[in-house]
């Protein structure tokens, strides 16, 4: 169903894949709406097992996609150096295919926690009382990842 990585010799394995969805701090949501256009949008996430989450606006573009076609990919990239003087650029990526949902209930607030905690760790409780004041403003999705690869570059 997934099509094989053409450079082979740069796969990384998946240990090396989590280790990004892990440590990076965005990445960019792929989806495609009902006009036939692929649209990506950079965003914050969480990765937490086998499932990434994120939080955004009840309605807009991507929500609009998510609700059209839960098909997604998402791409974080990890370190990129570009090597100017041999024509190429060193990195390594991750690529997941998925489905995404909505999440809801305590789901929800467990992922905006997770959220709370990668990106504002010094501020719990502050963020604790922001996701108390703000969780019926807010949509959470999560991605169920289905396929998941990572490369490294020059």
């Amino acid at each position: 169903m997934f099509r094989e990585m053409r450079y082979s010799k740069r796969s990384l394995g998946d240990e090396e894949a989590v280790k990004m969805l892990t440590d990076c701090e965005y990445g960019v949501l792929s989806t495609s709406g009902d006009d036939g256009y692929a649209y990506g949008v950079p965003l914050n996430f969480v990765y937490d097992g086998n499932a990434i989450y994120f939080h955004c606006a009840k309605e807009g573009h991507k929500v609009d996609n998510l609700r059209f076609n839960d098909k997604v990919s998402f791409c974080v990239v990890g370190k990129a150096q570009v090597v100017p003087d041999v024509f190429t650029t060193k990195y390594k990526s991750a690529v997941v295919f998925g489905v995404a949902r909505e999440a809801e209930g305590a789901e929800k607030r467990t992922a905006l926690e997770l959220i709370i905690k990668k990106y504002s760790p010094d501020f719990l409780e502050k963020g604790m009382k922001y996701i108390d004041a703000d969780i019926d403003k807010t949509c959470v999705f999560k991605i169920n990842i289905e396929h998941i690869s990572a490369k490294a570059g020059a």
